[in-house]
């Protein structure tokens, strides 16, 4: 029993070390989720101006661009509107086949934009509206989020924000397990750690069950 107990120790130094620098690593993603919930929540958006237009002309529009899906469309796209200056997160692409136009909202945080391109003459009609630091948020919250999975992630800023989102959430699992264990570690802690768990699990299924009734 004896030659266990310097593991337990190490164990338990180990988890309080990487307790504590994965909270601190963690900290930011968690803060920048933890807002966005109150905007989200609560944000109210003000009336928008008439948001500034420009059109590019002599552009080499495919015919096919409109015929292609997913992120072999997302790709084609980009190199047509980085060249122009519109950089950021396709996030679909509609083809309004009577008017010969494809509508490409793009998106990053902070700004929207809505191209229209038009294959037949070789332009794009670009649409601009800047957002809040709310919006901005927010829009992180939401990205990249499980719909429209085949185009989602074709800007890279996008892809990266990803990982990083992946990673809070593992992290945070982490911190929650490795929270548990170490609390259990401290006996003089455990009654009002106890009394405290249960009082915040009662919290959450009681309030499911009243949205579910």
């Amino acid at each position: 029993m004896c030659d266990k107990i310097p593991f337990v120790k190490s164990l338990y130094l180990l988890t309080r070390d990487l307790h504590l620098y994965a909270g601190l690593f963690l900290s930011p993603f968690i803060l920048v989720f933890a807002v966005s919930v109150f905007a989200i929540a609560h944000m109210k958006t003000p009336a928008a101006a008439d948001p500034p237009v420009r059109t590019v002309t002599g552009l080499n529009l495919p015919p096919e661009l409109a015929q292609l899906k997913g992120r072999e469309q997302a790709t084609r796209l980009h190199e047509i509107l980085d060249p122009i200056g519109v950089h950021g997160e396709i996030n679909f692409v509609r083809n309004i086949a009577a008017e010969g136009r494809l509508v490409v909202p793009v998106s990053v945080p902070g700004r929207e934009m809505e191209i229209s391109l038009y294959p037949a003459s070789g332009t794009a009609r670009i649409t601009e509206r800047a957002n809040s630091f709310w919006n901005s948020v927010v829009y992180l919250h939401k990205m990249p989020g499980p719909h429209n999975a085949a185009l989602r992630g074709n800007w890279v800023y996008i892809r990266i924000w990803r990982w990083f989102a992946d990673a809070t959430a593992y992290g945070t699992l982490f911190i929650t397990v490795s929270g548990i264990y170490l609390w259990t570690a401290l006996k003089a802690e455990r009654r009002v750690g106890f009394a405290l768990l249960s009082a915040g699990a009662l919290s959450f299924f009681g309030l499911v069950l009243a949205l579910a009734l």
